[in-house]
């Protein structure tokens, strides 16, 4: 029998444990009073409110993917989909960081849609709504450290030669061109992270570590204060997410190898 709606949102509520369902909702009131001691002001003719919502989207379901990351869980990739929209539609708006756009709109979203069909080729045999994880080798990191640090140089500067008139920076152009180095290091660690995901391999939180941090400096750099308490949060889960796919990881390990000895 199918369930009815009630049930399934019974069973979605008990998906999560206590401790994720108060991250979720403590990051996401958060949020809520921060848009009101923080309102934003009207940016390229956009009203401000229009723009606070557009934060709000993106914190929630930036939030609720984390969530499903952590858990291991296939679906985190259709939640993201709804991410990379709401980010495009916002930097369209804010007319700023031009590598991240690109990045999401010919990346991320291509990359969501193969990673979901991939995780769904490798479920945990004992829980289907759990896919397997690994870890990443030690040349494989040395070969994309090097990767990003080029890409971060040369779309870098590419942007400092773009002539586009933005109200974010207040005219400064120091932040602005500071702002575009950060934006395409982002930009090359967010590819490598989603790389990391679609392979399922435990380094993706490194990565997103990294991102967190270097999205952190342009949101305070570019007056986006609101969106600091996603970073937090962001912050937090990935500590959670590593923790828990070592664990994973750890402890399939040992069952390979209970199996040989036996």
């Amino acid at each position: 029998m199918k369930k009815s709606i009630k049930e399934r949102l019974i069973d979605l509520w008990n998906y999560f444990s206590t401790y994720e369902k108060v991250w979720f909702f403590s990051i996401l009131i958060l949020a809520v009073v921060f848009a009101f001691i923080f309102p934003e002001e009207d940016v390229n003719g956009v009203n401000g409110k229009l723009i606070m919502g557009l934060y709000l989207a993106d914190i929630f379901f930036n939030i609720l993917c984390e969530l499903l990351i952590s858990k291991q869980s296939k679906w985190n990739f259709i939640v993201s989909l709804f991410v990379e929209v709401t980010e495009i539609i916002t930097l369209i708006v804010l007319a700023s960081r031009f590598a991240t756009m690109a990045s999401t709109l010919f990346f991320w979203i291509p990359i969501d849609i193969i990673s979901f069909i991939n995780w769904h080729k490798h479920p945990d045999k004992q829980n289907e709504d759990v896919t397997k994880v690994r870890k990443l080798s030690g040349l494989a990191e040395v070969l994309v450290i090097v990767g990003i640090v080029v890409w971060t140089i040369v779309v870098g500067y590419f942007l400092t030669t773009l002539d586009v008139e933005t109200d974010l920076f207040g005219g400064n152009e120091l932040i602005e061109t500071i702002v575009c180095y950060l934006d395409a290091c982002v930009s090359a660690v967010g590819i490598a992270n989603g790389v990391f995901i679609l392979l399922r391999l435990r380094e993706q939180w490194i990565a997103w570590y990294i991102n967190t941090i270097l999205e952190t400096v342009i949101n305070i750099l570019s007056g986006q204060y609101v969106l600091l308490v996603l970073k937090a949060g962001y912050l937090t889960n990935t500590t959670y997410g590593y923790i828990k796919w070592t664990k994973y990881i750890k402890e399939h390990k040992e069952a390979k190898e209970d199996k040989k000895l036996l």
